[in-house]
C-alpha cells in the first residue's frame, strides 16, 4: 500500500492536509530550497500539537556536504521528537563520511537520506546507507523548476530504484515536483510513499497556500491506484 506524504510549512497547514488524512506530515520550508527547514521551535510545537495523530518528518535544510555540520543539524531536528528526520545527500566527495557519521545516531532516531533524481545519483550508496541503520531512502529533485521526477530520470531507472531499496527492507519513497498525473505513472512501481507539495498549492507554486481540494484529490487518486 503506497502512502501519501504532504510537505507543509506551518501548524494551519498540518490541519489541513490531517483532514485528508494524510500519511505523513512533513515540516519544511519550500521557500528556502528543496529540502529548506523549519526553524527548530517550530517544528518542535508542531509536533506537540500533532501529538500522534500521524506521523511527522522533518527536513534538516540543504546544508554543505560536510559530516559535522550534518550530524549537528540531523541531531538538532530528531530532538524536536518528530519521527523521521530526512537528509539531503547533494553532490559531493564526503557522502560515504556523512554516512559513516550519522551511524551513530541511526541506532536512537529514523532517518531518512533523500537522493536526487537530477543530480547523478549514485545507487551503489543505497547499500552503504541501510547498512549504517537508515531506515528509508527517498528518490527526489533538487532544481524544481525542472518538472517532475517522471521527467528527470528514465522509469526503468525510478523501478530499479524503488526495488533496490524495497529488496533492503527499507522505507522506499518518491517525490519531486511530483503532479496528480504522475500517480498512475509511479504507483504499479508500489513505493512505499508518494511525496507532495507544489501539487497541494494555489497555482501549484510550492512556496504558496495549501489548496484544501488539492490535498483530498492526490488522497482520493492514490487510494483509487493502491486497490
Amino acid at each position: 500500500m503506497t502512502g501519501m506524504l504532504a510537505s507543509v510549512n506551518s501548524m494551519d497547514e498540518a490541519n489541513i492536509v490531517m483532514s485528508a488524512n494524510v500519511d505523513i506530515i512533513d515540516l519544511k520550508n519550500p521557500a528556502l530550497g528543496s529540502l529548506g527547514a523549519l526553524d527548530i521551535k517550530l517544528v518542535k510545537s508542531c509536533v506537540v500539537a500533532v501529538n500522534g495523530r500521524c506521523p511527522t518528518s522533518a527536513t534538516i535544510g540543504d546544508l554543505p556536504m560536510q559530516p559535522e555540520i550534518i550530524f549537528n543539524a540531523v541531531k538538532e531536528m530528531a530532538e524536536t521528537g518528530v519521527n523521521y528526520v530526512k537528509i539531503g545527500f547533494f553532490p559531493g566527495d564526503n557522502q560515504k563520511q556523512i554516512v559513516q557519521k550519522l551511524t551513530a545516531l541511526t541506532q536512537h532516531f529514523n532517518l531518512i537520506a533523500v537522493l536526487f533524481a537530477d543530480t547523478h545519483p549514485d545507487f551503489s550508496l543505497i547499500d552503504s546507507l541501510i547498512t549504517a541503520g537508515f531506515k528509508g531512502i527517498m528518490l527526489d529533485t533538487q532544481d524544481k523548476t525542472k518538472g517532475p521526477l517522471t521527467g528527470m530520470m528514465a522509469k526503468t531507472e525510478i523501478e530499479r530504484f524503488v526495488n533496490h531499496v524495497k529488496s533492503r527492507h527499507a522505507i522506499c519513497g518518491l517525490a519531486g515536483s511530483l503532479r496528480l498525473e504522475d500517480i498512475p505513472l509511479l504507483m504499479p512501481y508500489q513505493p512505499d510513499y508518494l511525496g507532495f507539495r507544489g501539487a497541494l498549492c494555489e497555482s501549484h507554486k510550492r512556496a504558496g497556500q495549501l489548496n484544501q481540494q488539492s490535498v483530498k484529490n492526490i488522497k482520493q487518486t492514490i487510494g483509487e491506484f493502491s486497490r
